[in-house]
């Protein structure tokens, strides 16, 4: 079967996922993109997300594209597809990227409002799953076709399904920097209890990466 699986996920080192106030002007809370730069600057990301030539190979750059590889379907928590909240006012928002979203895949968005699913460019269709965690992998993994699901987040969603058991790898980079608040990532889980373990940890000079299996 296929894994689910957390990837480049980042959070500083006071625990934090994301900042807090988060909203259009900041979809990743105040402070919120001081977590990413290890990942904006490695040739993985200046290709898939910018579409440029350049950026860094080494360390960051291999657990940058290990990402996208093997993906055939992703999940996201609603707050990760954009800010609206409550029922869907129009279908005026398409998202943070554009036309051209990154995931190249079908991506099923968790929501409590139902919405047609949104074509896109390049591959990626938002489909929006009003029935649960637990159904949107059922539809991920029908149509990864044996690939493997990236669950993108946010905080929240990552969470139930630690809890649930549902995650098989994560890998969380640990960026060397202080938010104060917003969303920690481990807030009330036990990892060693729902029988997560560390199987690897390096680091770069900006960031520690952790990856954590289901034993």
């Amino acid at each position: 079967m296929s894994k689910l699986r957390v990837e480049s996920f980042t959070i500083s080192l006071d625990g934090f996922g994301a900042g807090p106030d988060q909203d259009i002007n900041n979809p990743l809370g105040v402070g919120g993109p001081s977590l990413h730069g290890w990942a904006l600057s490695t040739r993985t990301f200046q290709k898939n997300v910018f579409g440029s030539d350049g950026g860094a190979a080494g360390l960051d750059d291999e657990f940058a594209a290990r990402g996208f590889q093997n993906i055939g379907a992703w999940i996201l928590g609603r707050n990760m597809f954009g800010p609206v909240r409550g029922p869907w006012p129009d279908e005026s928002w398409r998202g943070w990227w554009g036309e051209n979203p990154v995931y190249h895949v079908p991506v099923f968005v968790l929501t409590h409002h139902p919405r047609a699913p949104l074509v896109m460019e390049g591959g990626t269709t938002f489909h929006f799953v009003t029935e649960g965690i637990a159904a949107a992998l059922a539809q991920a993994r029908a149509v990864a076709a044996g690939k493997d699901v990236r669950l993108g987040g946010g905080v929240s969603v990552i969470q139930q399904c630690l809890r649930q058991r549902l995650i098989d790898e994560m890998h969380i980079a640990i960026s060397p920097v202080l938010l104060g608040a917003g969303e920690r990532l481990f807030e009330g889980v036990n990892l060693p209890a729902l029988g997560y373990a560390c199987t690897r940890h390096e680091s770069s000079p900006l960031a520690t990466h952790v990856v954590l299996a289901r034993q």
